[in-house]
């Protein structure tokens, strides 16, 4: 590949680096498995790179290729027995100032949606992210109305799981 596209497609993995890192946030339990989903990301990224016509924005597209290489990779590894360490259950914030009341939110949430199936967890996430249905609906290949229903049913299960 040219000199120049390894430099374009550095220059935007640096500017987007956080969408895969928050990809990586939802999808892994600990630092060791974060750090393996980013460099399978960013391996899949420049793998596709070439094919990127710009149809989409580069986040848009970069959405699409994390969030699908972080689903194949997690039911992958759903096929195995899955054990959990509860100490890594909740996400490590630490950019955020947060009083205790908003902690405690904060862990419910993301317990909650790491109980999601693995488009649920997207759509959320995405939801979360301030992305419009138009942006949902382009990054994960489905129609924008699909997306508002599906959106609706994940907040009602969401609420069904922290509110049993």
């Amino acid at each position: 590949m040219s000199q120049q596209l390894e430099s374009e497609f550095i220059k935007q993995l640096e500017e987007n680096q956080n969408i895969v890192h928050k990809i990586c946030r939802l999808y892994t339990n600990d630092q060791d498995a974060h750090n393996d989903l980013f460099q399978e990301v960013t391996i899949q990224l420049w793998k596709a790179y070439p094919k990127f016509r710009g149809d989409a924005k580069f986040s848009t597209w970069m959405y699409r290729v994390a969030l699908n290489t972080a689903i194949t990779l997690y039911r992958k590894s759903t096929r195995r027995v899955k054990t959990t360490d509860y100490d890594n259950v909740q996400f490590k914030i630490t950019d955020l100032q947060e009083d205790d009341e908003t902690a405690e939110q904060l862990t419910l949430l993301y317990g909650a949606v790491k109980q999601l199936n693995d488009i649920e967890k997207a759509l959320v996430f995405l939801y979360l992210e301030d992305k419009n249905y138009k942006e949902i609906s382009e990054t994960l290949g489905i129609s924008e109305v699909n997306a508002r229903v599906k959106m609706n049913r994940v907040k009602t299960k969401l609420t069904n799981i922290i509110n049993p």
